[in-house]
């Protein structure tokens, strides 16, 4: 079974449906609301979790009642949240606004996640216990970076997710493995909206790189090989929030296992595709029974 650590955050996401979302300044009637556990960590946790990892939870939840049920959540999905702390205040959320299309707009309100500024004892040993670390920005860099560094010296393999999009400072580059945007964040990370050229300039910060392309699917691309274009399966989304964590989450498992990139991002792949057509985030994610060929 794949070990793998995740430091990151845990939110409750709040979600409003809509046929379409409001302009600025725009007063828009929703069709529904669910309160839905989330945050990127934990989102990721959890779908590393159902696609057979074993996964331990590195963060911070509130004094709320979020608190507790974000905590039971990822305790559900079979995830240890011995490293999950309890701050006093808020939990984090996530504000969330999904229109017809499956298409997402999100406000992140760090909240407890903004307590997490160092690994601490048990942060470190758990990293360099794991075979992979997955990262995200949703908590201060000062901690993603102590953690990729732990990893880095300890031989553990690690992923980031660069979201919410911001400049990665070298000492967290140096110590990643595989970067993994969306296009998006690709591009406003490199200046370039074409995916390929964006890869090769995101290559000379990290020796492999996956840019997820929504519907399009994903590009591939490493030193010193040519990159690949993996189309995604054509399904008919109803909600994309968590789509890309679910990706990560089930790939960090393949690449655990060691399975070759192809079958590593075909299999993560079919996990996202299954997560959109299902409303929510962590909700979504499906099982490994569910993905198909293990």
């Amino acid at each position: 079974m794949t070990a793998i650590a995740v430091l990151g955050s845990t939110n409750m996401d709040l979600v409003a449906y809509v046929a379409r979302a409001p302009g600025r300044g725009e007063t828009v009637t929703g069709r529904e609301f669910r309160t839905v556990p989330g945050g990127k960590g934990a989102n990721q946790a959890v779908a590393a979790a159902r696609a057979g990892g074993e996964v331990v939870m590195i963060g911070a939840v509130g004094t709320d009642e979020y608190g507790s049920l974000l905590r039971t959540n990822l305790e559900h999905a079979g995830v240890d949240t011995e490293l999950l702390h309890t701050v006093a205040g808020p939990s984090g959320t996530a504000h969330i606004v999904v229109d017809d299309e499956g298409a997402n707009a999100i406000v992140v309100i760090p909240g407890a996640n903004g307590s997490v500024t160092a690994l601490g004892p048990g942060g470190q040993a758990a990293v360099a216990a794991a075979g992979l670390l997955l990262l995200q920005l949703e908590l201060p860099m000062a901690a993603v970076t102590e953690a990729a560094r732990t990893a880095k010296t300890h031989g553990v393999r690690t992923i980031l997710t660069p979201s919410p999009v911001q400049p990665l400072p070298s000492g967290l580059l140096d110590a990643v493995d595989l970067l993994i945007p969306n296009e998006h964040e690709a591009a406003a990370l490199t200046g370039y909206e074409e995916p390929h050229a964006a890869a090769q300039i995101l290559l000379r910060e990290v020796p492999e790189v996956v840019i997820t392309l929504g519907r399009k699917g994903c590009l591939y691309a490493a030193r010193g090989s040519e990159p690949v274009l993996f189309p995604a399966p054509e399904v008919t989304a109803v909600d994309t929030t968590g789509a890309g964590d679910t990706f990560v989450g089930t790939l960090a498992v393949a690449l655990g296992e060691g399975r070759a990139v192809p079958e590593a991002v075909a299999w993560a792949s079919s996990a996202a595709a299954l997560s959109v057509q299902r409303p929510g985030a962590s909700t979504s994610m499906p099982y490994r029974s569910e993905i198909g060929a293990a």
